[in-house]
């Protein structure tokens, strides 16, 4: 068995290095011949010689074989169909030099290239539907609800939903909504998916035995109540709000800190926790790497969730939350997010809030206290982690159940060597 992955973004981008690979190294340890193709931004510029060869020689020995393209960023729309047509081409190209089974598409661009290279190279494609794209647009503000993009946008995504012959979908919502009445498969057979973000537990139980008290005396953090929250600022993620609630917090407790970990520009919620009131002293606002996330959240005793609820949102997995329930953190978050009104309020891991407002942050805040005071909270949220998002037992396992359902299905197999 053997699949090429198309990523329409950088190999050291942090999402592909959390988001990405890790499911291929799955997919390899489960006999998977893997390839993976990549754009590059500044591809030139950025990559050197000896950089490029040492990370194709760590893929290698990891069972992935990486290929890149340069990404093209402007103007908007011409240098993505170009993108499209350069990887379309390019994955066909490798399909037949190494005998690719497979291409898995990660997301809508992804997919558009997917389908150029089912068509050139007569492989099967695997649809892995990262979100609710056009209608992300329209949530963003970006395009108009029913507008001339959107309308174009919708076309090529009925388009892709129909060249496809295996979906992921993040979310139940999203699986019923795209696929309505069906479970593992749709009404034409085709194997369904539905994969949360996960991440690999044995990164956050490794930094659990670490000494906790240690790591908060060298944050500065000893004896206070820390709040975290991992992540983007700006867009769809609520930072004016969650800026309210650190306020809030720090009101209800002055001996609250709060811990911003992002690539952000920080300014984006310092110059807020500034207005609110909030002294520089209590909260940290830092670029951590991906790998330092784990100890620093080791730190912490609440997680927070704060995105921009909407339709598109329903089809969102946000990693954070498997990140801070791995490390045994209730969390507080909005609700109407994905599926996570269920998870938090069913396996009371946390607290929702349904109003964002100072009286709701208020009450969110003794609430998640309270589960705190409990003591079994930090237990329940690891159960739930390694229940609903371990890499291994449900990323993993669930990514190998659906190549396997897509290649042994006889009249795909056909179809493929009708194709080649």
């Amino acid at each position: 068995m053997r699949t090429l992955y198309l990523c329409y973004f950088g190999l050291r981008e942090p999402l592909v290095q959390t988001q990405v690979l890790p499911y291929l190294r799955q997919l390899s340890r489960s006999g998977i011949e893997v390839g993976l193709l990549t754009f590059e931004p500044n591809r030139r510029a950025s990559w050197s010689r000896s950089e490029a060869g040492g990370w194709c020689d760590r893929l290698q020995a990891d069972g992935i074989r990486w290929f890149a393209l340069p990404y093209h960023k402007r103007p908007s729309l011409p240098a993505t169909t170009y993108d499209i047509a350069a990887g379309g081409w390019m994955a066909a190209r490798l399909v037949r030099r190494h005998g690719y089974d497979v291409v898995h598409a990660r997301a809508h661009v992804a997919a558009a290239m997917g389908a150029v290279a089912k068509r050139l190279a007569g492989c099967r494609m695997i649809f892995d539907i990262r979100g609710f794209n056009p209608e992300e647009y329209v949530d963003a503000g970006v395009w108009p609800e029913n507008g001339l993009n959107y309308c174009l946008a919708k076309r090529v995504e009925r388009r892709l939903l129909a060249a496809a012959d295996g979906f992921v979908v993040l979310t139940e919502k999203a699986r019923d909504i795209l696929f309505p009445g069906c479970s593992d498969s749709d009404r034409k057979g085709r194997p369904v998916e539905v994969i949360p973000c996960c991440v690999d537990l044995d990164r956050f139980e490794a930094a659990a035995i670490l000494p906790r008290e240690q790591i908060r005396r060298a944050l500065g953090v000893a004896g206070r109540r820390v709040l975290v929250y991992v992540g983007a600022l700006g867009g769809f993620y609520l930072t004016e709000e969650m800026a309210e609630l650190l306020a809030a917090a720090h009101r209800q407790d002055p001996a609250t800190f709060s811990m911003i970990l992002t690539q952000s520009n920080p300014q984006l919620i310092v110059e807020s926790l500034k207005r609110l009131g909030v002294p520089k002293d209590a909260y940290l606002v830092r670029r951590v790497p991906h790998h330092e996330v784990p100890e620093y959240l080791r730190a912490a005793d609440i997680g927070l969730s704060f995105i921009k609820p909407s339709y598109s949102k329903l089809a969102s997995s946000p990693t954070k939350i498997a990140e801070y329930l791995a490390s045994g953190l209730p969390i507080i978050c909005n609700a109407g997010i994905g599926d996570l009104d269920v998870l938090i309020e069913g396996d009371r891991v946390g607290v929702l809030v349904r109003e964002l407002n100072a009286g709701h942050y208020e009450n969110a805040l003794r609430r998640v206290d309270g589960l705190l005071r409990e003591g079994q909270v930090s237990s329940r949220c690891r159960a739930t982690a390694a229940s609903r998002f371990d890499l291994e037992s449900i990323g993993g396992e669930r990514y190998c159940r659906l190549y396997h359902r897509l290649l042994e299905s006889p009249e795909h197999a056909l179809a493929g060597a009708v194709g080649r």
